[in-house]
């Protein structure tokens, strides 16, 4: 099932019971109840479909609050796991310490988060980190309107801006690596935690610029141009694809991607299985087919061993961006 259809269908039909209800005896009988970032959405569900297609007796149910409002949630109890399009943070995990809940990270994929003007925009052939640091950091409030501000010969007409709300992973990473400081942003653009509103405000705008998940921008590329990055470091523009996102070219922009697992659901035989099917051959196209890039085999062999050994806590926290073959060497 394509992103957008899975988006539209799954998140309307998920119920907030509790985690814990319905487990039942049988291997892969139960419920598995997982939110968070509504970019690593888009993966989930497709591999949570696989998997429920193999195991019918197992139910998930999935939604998306953006990566901070999902480990809040994660934090109270209401979810076995939380999807996150960035690296747990010392707050989140001093929350789930205080909470006694023990978790597992599971990175699943790298994604390019992708920058885009709807197709009608004939000016914007690329963007430098400098310039779009201009265009988002918190002193551009009410000062940087038009897009002439941000290069002289572009039209003196106002940009409209899109992007991830405050909860959003997207946000703290773009933040992070574009403005220099996790959270700092201007404040006078059009936020939403469902990525899908972003791209409807792109696409329909030629003055429209907003960033989401690389996956977002595949679904809707017949109604969006994917804008090239120069970071500034003698390559020049660069674009965001499966193979610039890989060998990290694309950068600063590419990112992996995480599950979150309580230990405590983990010893449950149909979350053990839906979590060692995310990272197995058949997972690994299926987050092929939903538009991210798997790591190479390898890696996900060495992610096997890491969730078998039952390890906790986070090797990733403080590391974001950071490509996962580095941190598990």
């Amino acid at each position: 099932m394509p992103a957008s259809l899975a988006i539209s269908t799954l998140v309307g039909c998920s119920p907030s019971e509790p985690a814990s209800a319905g487990d039942g005896g049988a291997k892969h009988g139960g419920r598995i109840t997982i939110d968070g970032s509504s970019t690593v959405f888009v993966v989930t569900n497709q591999v949570a479909e696989g998997y429920m297609d193999a195991h019918p007796e197992t139910t998930i149910n999935l939604s998306f609050s953006g990566t901070g409002n999902g480990f809040q949630k994660f934090a109270a109890g209401d979810t076995d796991i939380s999807n996150a399009s960035r690296p747990i943070e010392d707050n989140e995990i001093a929350a789930l310490l205080k909470a006694k809940i023990e978790f597992i990270e599971v990175p699943v994929c790298y994604d390019g988060l992708t920058v885009a003007v709807s197709k009608e925009n004939t000016w914007v052939d690329h963007l430098t980190v400098v310039e779009l640091k201009k265009m988002w950091e918190p002193s551009a409030t009410g000062k940087v309107m038009k897009w002439s501000d941000i290069r002289p010969g572009w039209p003196d007409s106002q940009m409209h801006l899109y992007g991830p709300g405050t909860g959003s992973g997207t946000f703290d990473f773009f933040t992070k690596v574009i403005v220099g400081e996790e959270g700092a942003s201007r404040t006078d653009y059009t936020p939403s935690e469902d990525d899908n509103q972003l791209v409807i405000g792109v696409a329909d705008d030629q003055d429209a610029l907003g960033y989401f998940g690389f996956a977002y921008y595949l679904e809707n590329q017949d109604k969006l141009r994917a804008v090239p990055i120069d970071a500034g470091k003698g390559a020049g523009p660069v674009a965001p694809s499966p193979a610039s996102i890989k060998d990290r070219t694309y950068a600063p922009l590419n990112r992996p991607e995480f599950i979150y697992v309580k230990k405590s659901a983990l010893e449950k035989p149909f979350v053990k299985g839906f979590v060692d099917y995310y990272v197995s051959p058949e997972g690994q196209e299926l987050i092929r087919e939903s538009g991210y890039i798997p790591f190479d085999p390898a890696v996900y062999r060495t992610i096997a061993k890491h969730i078998a050994s039952g390890k906790t806590g986070s090797l990733f926290s403080g590391q974001m961006g950071k490509p996962v073959e580095d941190v598990f060497k």
